[in-house]
């Protein structure tokens, strides 16, 4: 990356940081356009297409990319994390040290730097931020995770913020890069969680400012006069170069996609299978970066029907032929799942050969465990059917077609697969319920800790399991910033899931954005969420 990177990382920083390096990297973290376009030019509006309404601004209590996207711009955090090689670096403190155990982070602020309303970045108002967090409870979606061992933040001095945790917390060093963690103004608590969703108070430290918000139409974000306080992974010092950011909500595809390549629009995101050869020429360009975290994949509950047997959970994960997935429902720029983590999340452990399309094997698994073929090929056993349902959302477009392929797969071994449309909210209701056989579903961070979060049987436990080796491996990566230990801890973990097939990873999601000649500088930040600093626009 180009720029000028300040040298603040210290050795205590870096020593830390490298406990989250890549096991694989590959991600297009630039989405620069028009090699002839010069310079970049200050000013100027982003008009940029997004899929759907962001229902909530504040990037402490939202979950979803179109909010997140917005928030990313609007709050800096305590650290930042490096998408090509997973380091976590330093933003807002420039050094921080960890405690043996991995409960106590003690960060060291930079100097300078404010919030919107001119009240100064400093301990106190910290610990006000992460209180705050705190508060929301289950509002603060992803928060909330990343802070459920809190015990609170105390104030050293003016320039100095002690972060503690009841039980060792590694995964807190990546959570304290992301903006669900991204530090606000003390006057931002002043008024109601609802009132920030709205914009209403939300104050942060950002190189941009809320403007306007019209729900189902578009989001205005302004420059922050006399930013100076950017990430060294950035790409330039002081300011932003745009003046403004526009989000125009449009949440079909086909009318996206015909707003930019007309010039209505700057750069949009994403660009389905179908339309995505638009915007490889002709001055466009197509970013792409697989999601770091939780694969799209088929979570098997242990205690329901035949899923209670690890030979059917391995037959399905057989029976499934990911390449196949990729190629006709979705695209070159997806690639086929490879572990239960995304290939861009540090400590991803690659289990290719444990997801190998394997037909025969299935079949065979099946044959041992007593399954017959049946009249109409769905195999049986004392009279019962070879069958579960999967629940799923259409948070993604291509999740039902990606079903049906998978459902059309799994006959083929004798497996019925019943697909359950239904929305969002019933989805999570249903979740929470432990009502299913398989959820299907991707979950996005850029730490291994998120299988902890999603599988411990102390926490969400998405699989039902029963204490065991698993809940040690995820505990132990828990406990330390330290990769020697750390990463194989991380890497049983993979194999524990991937083996026993309590998870059955398809496909990585991936952003895939369109960027039409006038855009130039959208880049993507670890967790595959825009990051717009270095953002320009130029004439067409």
């Amino acid at each position: 990356m180009t720029g000028h990177a300040r040298p603040r990382t210290t050795r205590t920083a870096a020593l830390l940081g490298a406990a989250l390096l890549l096991s694989a990297c590959g991600a297009q973290g630039t989405a620069a356009t028009g090699a002839d376009a010069g310079p970049p030019r200050p000013g100027g509006t982003l008009r940029l297409g997004i899929s759907s309404n962001p229902d909530c601004l504040d990037p402490q209590q939202v979950g979803t990319n179109a909010a997140l996207n917005v928030g990313r711009q609007l709050v800096d955090s305590l650290t930042d994390q490096n998408p090509e090689t997973g380091e976590i670096t330093p933003w807002l403190a420039e050094r921080w040290e960890v405690s043996p155990d991995s409960t106590a982070f003690t960060f060291h602020l930079r100097s300078g730097a404010t919030f919107a309303d001119g009240t100064p970045v400093d301990a106190a108002a910290v610990k006000t931020s992460f209180d705050g967090i705190k508060a929301l409870g289950p509002k603060s979606l992803l928060g909330a995770g990343y802070l459920a061992a809190y015990r609170g933040s105390t104030a050293l001095d003016p320039a100095t913020v002690k972060i503690e945790f009841s039980v060792p917390s590694a995964q807190f060093l990546q959570a304290s890069s992301t903006m669900s963690l991204g530090v606000l103004a003390p006057a931002a608590y002043a008024g109601t969680a609802e009132q920030r969703c709205q914009g209403t108070g939300l104050i942060g430290s950002g190189p941009f400012v809320f403007e306007s918000f019209q729900p189902n139409r578009e989001v205005v974000l302004a420059k922050r006069p006399g930013y100076a306080w950017g990430s060294p992974l950035w790409g330039h010092t002081g300011e932003a170069y745009l003046d403004r950011i526009s989000y125009r909500v449009v949440p079909e595809p086909g009318v996206r996609t015909g707003s930019l390549a007309s010039g209505q629009l700057d750069a949009i995101t994403d660009v389905q299978p179908v339309d995505e050869p638009q915007f490889t020429g002709n001055g466009f360009t197509e970013p792409v970066r697989p999601n770091p975290g939780i694969v799209f994949n088929l979570t098997a509950n242990t205690t329901r029907g035949v899923l209670t047997d690890a030979k059917v959970r391995q037959a399905v994960s057989k029976g499934i032929n990911r390449p196949e997935v990729t190629s006709t429902v979705l695209s070159s720029n997806y690639r086929a799942a490879t572990s239960v983590l995304g290939s861009t999340t540090p400590l991803h452990a690659d289990l290719t050969k444990e997801l190998a399309f394997d037909q025969q094997g299935a079949q065979a698994l099946l044959d041992s465990a007593g399954w017959q073929p049946g009249p109409d090929g769905i195999r049986v056993k004392d009279g019962q059917r070879l069958t579960a349902s999967v629940v799923f959302s259409a948070v993604f477009n291509q999740n039902q077609s990606a079903l049906e392929l998978i459902q059309q797969q799994l006959r083929k071994i004798g497996f019925d697969l019943r697909i359950e449309l239904h929305t969002t909210a019933e989805t999570t209701t249903i979740q929470q319920s432990g009502n299913y056989d398989f959820l299907w579903f991707n979950t996005t961070r850029a730490d291994p800790d998120i299988l902890r979060q999603l599988y411990s049987t102390k926490s969400a436990n998405r699989s039902k399991l029963t204490p065991g080796p698993l809940d040690e491996a995820l505990d132990q990566q828990a406990a330390t910033v330290d990769p020697a230990t750390r990463g194989p801890a991380a890497e049983r973990a993979q194999r524990l899931i991937v083996e026993q097939a309590y998870v059955i990873p398809v496909f990585e999601l991936t952003q895939v954005l369109g960027v039409g000649p006038t855009a130039h500088g959208i880049e993507f930040e670890a967790s595959s969420r825009l990051r717009l600093f270095d953002a320009w626009v130029s004439g067409s």
